[in-house]
């Protein structure tokens, strides 16, 4: 387990707010969007889902660390945040399972951290303000080089990612004898989402995520297709918009999560929007209207579908609501077998309650 001194950092948002800290994990500099998550457990698997790429992640739980990291609880094959903001930075941890430290997992991925700062006040301020770029530094501590860097950062808004964390070629995963085949848009899938089809007798075949329709249905043949979760602006995205709408078209089944689900939205011509500060988080209820059913979901996504664009299409229909903010969290598409939620029913971390979605689109398939 590796020891080391807490020295100076700073953390200096777009709207020149600084605070100041302890290093955290690798010494050195790092920038992206910054948001937050209010889930009390689970931080390592919000260190590596792919939806959180190139954004700097703000921990409200008041300790980070304390159980270790496990090499199993990962759902990429990486850490995806740009950095880390915390409050206490747990070095040691006593859970058996735990492989190692988090400072020592921190050093081998090259992640840049802050810690010993007021996350509270910090968490008001985006929460009032909103979504914007920051920086972390150990290693620069002068505040007019930092806002130069800083100034250099793209917004989020307009930009592309998932190709940046999709797949670079086409792999399976679960039992090749399964009942059913599923083609995977890789757009930023978290590995959890593919253990729940492999639960469910689903052999799943990840594609890239610039693959068209046509190249997955000539070489697989599946029997409904999956658009996956991932970073960045949907509306940057017109060549998943595309591979939507031929999947439509020709009448497969679809399910899409997350930014699989805003692609559904825009290939029906309904627009996305980037959100003031977006929700990350396990608990965050959501009404499935058609049911009368409420969930206990977890959610990670800043941009969404306009409301007022769904409720005035003729094409799709509504089936879930955000119980907090009336936001639409779930839609299918008249006469097609298509339909996509903006949580996450794979729940890695979080509750159980929206898994039955993956078994709706079983049904979809038989």
């Amino acid at each position: 387990m590796t020891y080391f001194t807490k020295l100076p950092a700073i953390l200096l948002l777009a709207d020149g707010t600084v605070f100041y800290g302890k290093a955290a994990g690798k010494m050195g500099t790092t920038t992206g969007e910054i948001c937050f998550n209010t889930g009390m457990t689970g931080y390592q698997e919000i260190f590596t889902d792919p939806s959180y790429f190139g954004q700097i992640m703000v921990t409200t739980n008041a300790h980070i660390g304390n159980y270790g990291i496990a090499k199993a609880e990962v759902e990429s094959d990486k850490i995806q945040i740009a950095g880390l903001v915390c409050k206490n930075y747990n070095i040691y941890y006593t859970r058996k399972q735990a492989n190692e430290s988090i400072q020592d997992y921190f050093q081998e991925e090259n992640i840049v951290g802050i810690s010993d700062i007021d996350t509270r006040q910090l968490v008001r301020h985006i929460r009032d303000k909103g979504a914007m770029n920051a920086i972390i530094s150990s290693e620069i501590l002068d505040l007019e080089e930092l806002k130069a860097k800083l100034k250099e950062v793209p917004s989020m808004d307009g930009l592309e990612l998932s190709s940046k964390v999709s797949t670079n070629a086409t792999y399976t995963f679960g039992n090749e004898d399964a009942k059913y085949r599923v083609a995977v848009l890789d757009l930023g899938v978290k590995k959890n989402i593919l253990r729940n089809f492999s639960d469910r007798d689903v052999y799943a075949k990840v594609y890239p995520a610039k693959t068209t329709y046509k190249e997955m249905e000539q070489d697989f043949s599946p029997n409904g297709y999956f658009i996956s979760n991932g970073p960045g602006d949907p509306s940057a995205m017109p060549y998943a918009i595309e591979t939507v709408k031929d999947i439509l078209a020709a009448d497969k089944p679809l399910f899409g999560i997350c930014l699989g689900h805003q692609l559904l939205a825009l290939a029906n011509d309904i627009p996305t929007k980037k959100m003031f500060n977006g929700h990350r988080g396990l608990n965050h209820p959501v009404k499935n209207i058609i049911i009368n059913h409420c969930e206990v979901t977890s959610q990670n996504h800043g941009f969404g579908v306009i409301p007022e664009a769904v409720r005035a299409s003729d094409k799709v229909e509504i089936t879930h609501v955000n119980l907090n903010d009336q936001s639409i969290e779930g839609i299918r598409v008249k006469g097609k077998k298509a339909f996509s939620v903006q949580y996450h029913p794979e729940s890695s971390p979080g509750p159980h309650d929206s898994r039955y979605l993956f078994d709706n689109f079983i049904e979809l398939m038989k």
